[in-house]
């Protein structure tokens, strides 16, 4: 019986693994039509047409057309993909921690973490240069999954006490932002309540820049380390006897995890319940096998976020709304509803 489970359980993960490709394929270009969308829409419009040969160094006669395109927002859209990026695939990796659905860096404290270390050092050292943002960010959603993680030990960790004391660590850290938000300067207060709202408006090439080393580093690394995350999703009594070193490999994950949220935070300030959608949409689409389920939900993360930008932009222009506001009026319901389903079980 078990050689014919596993052969079941092999046949269904070939199938899922063969799919992956056609569906990631399938999602980059609709994010790379909605990425050329949206650099083509604004006060001066571009073509479509236009915006891919100014991409692709053609010379379209026009220099104000590079200029718009090159300089004020292709850098926000590229800064979007990349952020929705970063944020799914965090939250897919803090779901295969918990093994619980609803887990989300936002919901468990660790975006609270690295948006308190952002706030402080924007209202308290605003002339700090930008690219000390993301280490800020990061060193903030580091010590709360630390601080999280240790709270969380009773002769090991539980996904149940991480969840638990995440969403404790959460509320005191969201005190300690707005007492930030409170006190300082007017002028530095409204840049962080402009930032928490989650937005990448304005945004250059040099936090494309700053953002750009750390997932080079920690999205190859989230996929090399995604079969531990399968085996870990066992259980950690099935995981140990298959020799898996369960705390280290959590420790790593985790560390992941809070490198990825942190930047992203640092960037576009607080997109909420992105790394929530994105992991449940990847899941419906390849299958839980994070090997293939990582990437995918990267991309659909990406997606989201360029999306929300351009819904944001266009449905009340032209006045704005924050990506992060578009995500948010998706994601709660979402939640609710996932919510309601896991009740149900």
């Amino acid at each position: 019986m078990k050689s014919l489970v596993f052969r079941s359980s092999l046949g269904i993960s070939l199938r899922l693994q063969r799919q992956v490709p056609s569906v990631f394929l399938i999602i980059t270009l609709i994010t790379l039509v909605a990425m050329v969308i949206n650099t083509s829409v604004g006060e001066y419009p571009t073509p479509p047409l236009v915006v891919i040969q100014t991409v692709l160094g053609i010379d379209t006669g026009n220099p104000d057309y590079a200029f718009v395109i090159n300089t004020l927002r292709l850098p926000r859209i590229i800064t979007a993909c990349l952020v929705g990026m970063a944020l799914s695939i965090s939250g897919t990796i803090m779901q295969g921690l918990t093994r619980n659905p609803l887990a989300d860096p936002g919901i468990i404290g660790v975006n609270a973490g690295a948006s308190l270390a952002a706030v402080s050092l924007i209202v308290l050292s605003p002339n700090v240069p930008v690219g000390f943002l993301p280490l800020s960010a990061f060193g903030g959603a580091l010590i709360t999954s630390i601080l999280i993680y240790i709270l969380a030990w009773d002769r090991g960790t539980h996904p149940i006490r991480l969840i638990l004391i995440g969403v404790g660590i959460s509320a005191v850290a969201g005190a300690f932002t707005s007492l930030m938000v409170t006190f300082g300067n007017i002028y530095d207060v409204s840049q962080a309540l402009v930032w928490l709202a989650g937005s990448v408006y304005g945004r250059t090439w040099e936090q494309v820049f700053s953002l750009l080393p750390w997932l080079c580093i920690f999205i190859p690394l989230a996929i090399f380390t995604a079969p531990q995350l399968n085996i870990l999703n066992l259980g950690d009594d099935i995981a140990k006897g298959l020799g898996s070193q369960v705390e280290w490999q959590r420790s790593l994950l985790l560390l992941i995890s809070a490198a990825l949220s942190g930047a992203a935070i640092a960037t576009a300030g607080a997109v909420g319940f992105v790394g929530l959608i994105a992991p449940h949409i990847g899941r419906q689409l390849v299958g839980g096998t994070h090997q293939g389920l990582i990437p995918v939900a990267g991309m659909v993360g990406a997606m989201i976020v360029v999306l929300s930008d351009f819904v944001g932009r266009t449905i009340f222009a032209p006045i704005e709304l924050p990506c992060g506001i578009i995500t948010a009026v998706i994601g709660a319901p979402y939640f609710v509803y996932l919510l309601v389903r896991n009740r149900r079980k």
